[in-house]
């Protein structure tokens, strides 16, 4: 298996309210090539799962590989692209993107990974623009050719865009496909959206929350390009959300339960 996680668990500690257990027991596999989605509540440990596959973050209980090497810290082997899109201000967005690259490769070599992400995701002619004359959505695409341009085996993608708007955050999904589809990367994001989820992954690991856990694993095996509108997707959509309510629902109460405790 190409990315393996066996008996994962987070467990915080903290000084006021002691250990906090984050999740426990994620067994997950997944193949190369692969765009797979983690979607679940708010709390459930989708980021901070990531944040582990990334090397950011250590295991309480379990391992992880990828290609059969253990994970234990960060590595040019996974590329990460945060909410926000992390980029240097001082410089412009060529420079951004050849930075990571500077200290394994030529200036020469650097400038041509950097033009080469930065033509397939259509920003050649903002390259000598600097970051903040930038839209988010540019932004954005801007983080993902950096990422890219390491070669990384997997994609790390922790809630792109959920900072956009809804139409950008349409275009971006599209153009996430089509780099997909043309560098054939190993994908691993983390959504609250259950349609974007449907619209872009192969896979959709469903986390339950209070404590975090794997409560479903869907093959999504409708063609793309999806809509909307198409009557399997919506269908899809419904089963989803469904399994989703009661997670959704005991989040909503605990914070109500918490808030009329404050109030005291």
């Amino acid at each position: 298996m190409f990315l393996e996680l066996n008996n994962v668990g987070k467990t915080f500690k903290d000084k006021e309210q002691g250990e906090f257990e984050v999740f426990s027991d994620i067994d997950l596999s997944i193949e190369k090539k692969e765009f797979v989605s983690l979607l679940g509540p708010s709390g459930c440990g989708k980021s901070t799962l990531l944040s582990m596959v990334a090397g950011l973050e250590h295991a309480t209980t379990g391992s992880m590989s990828l290609e059969g090497h253990e994970i234990k810290q960060a590595g040019p082997d996974r590329g990460m692209v945060f909410q926000q899109a992390s980029l240097f201000p001082w410089l412009n967005v060529k420079d951004n993107v050849m930075f990571p690259l500077k200290s394994t490769m030529s200036k020469k070599e650097a400038e041509e990974r950097a033009d080469h992400f930065l033509k397939m995701v259509h920003l050649s002619r903002f390259k000598k623009h600097y970051t903040y004359e930038l839209s988010g959505g540019m932004q954005q695409r801007v983080a993902i050719a950096r990422a890219l341009a390491m070669d990384p085996k997997v994609l790390l993608m922790d809630e792109p865009f959920g900072a956009l708007d809804e139409q950008t955050r349409h275009i971006l999904h599209d153009e996430l496909i089509k780099v997909w589809q043309e560098t054939q990367k190993t994908i691993l994001f983390v959504t609250h959206s259950i349609q974007e989820a449907i619209k872009l992954s192969d896979r959709i690991i469903v986390m339950g929350t209070r404590p975090g856990r794997i409560i479903a694993d869907f093959n999504v095996d409708i063609p793309r390009p999806r809509s909307r509108s198409d009557e399997r997707v919506i269908q899809f959509e419904d089963e989803v959300m469904n399994l989703l309510k009661g997670e959704i629902n005991k989040v909503l109460k605990e914070e109500l339960t918490n808030e009329i405790e404050y109030s005291y």
